[in-house]
């Protein structure tokens, strides 16, 4: 396995880290420590590609567990946000819906063997997506610092739905990117749908 591979596997094990202190509000700071683990697996997402392209590392493995672990680092941090009444279903649902469906033409397409690697919408999309995470942890943690009162606000519940709303807000954008990217990906591969049988 090379260098790039690795580095993807690594983002996998990162997953269960960010997610049990993302969940665990009783730890302090719980939310700059998910923050950081989570910034760290997706450093790994601009890491394995940079260096699969400049020393000519790509290789099929690559292209399949890419973009899997960027799934399932994106879909554990929904999920959790849903648990910490962050954001509602939908928005998984909708992502989840997505990457099914690229999923599946990505599956057609290596029966007939070819390997489709990932677009430069797919990339917008999966930058959006860590965006929104991060944004969503930062943004809670500051109002933990609040309300260990290391932060003060004249108006807590005020910032707090503001915040709020600037999460979600973040959030329901890397949808949008998720479906037209989505839509894209399928209609540039729609050769393999419809040669399907």
């Amino acid at each position: 396995m090379n260098l790039p591979n690795k580095l993807t596997m690594l983002r996998l094990i990162f997953v269960p880290f960010y997610v049990f202190f993302l969940l665990m509000t009783a730890i302090p700071h719980h939310y700059l420590i998910a923050l950081i683990i989570f910034a760290a697996a997706a450093y790994t997402d601009h890491l394995d590609g940079k260096i699969a392209r400049k020393h000519n590392m790509v290789t099929d493995f690559g292209k399949f567990a890419d973009p899997l672990a960027d799934k399932i680092m994106i879909f554990s941090a929904l999920a959790c946000f849903i648990q910490l009444g962050l954001t509602g279903a939908v928005v998984l649902i909708i992502t989840a819906a997505r990457e099914f469906a690229v999923t599946s033409v990505r599956l057609v397409a290596a029966d007939k063997g070819k390997v489709v690697a990932a677009n430069i919408w797919g990339k917008l999309k999966t930058v959006s997506q860590i965006a929104a995470v991060l944004a969503v942890m930062l943004l809670q943690y500051i109002m933990e610092l609040s309300s260990l009162g290391i932060v003060h606000f004249e108006n807590t519940p005020a910032v707090s739905a503001w915040f709020c709303i600037i999460g979600e807000s973040l959030l329901w954008i890397s949808v949008l990117f998720a479906v037209i990217s989505g839509v894209i990906y399928i209609c540039q591969n729609f050769e393999f749908i419809k040669n399907a049988k």
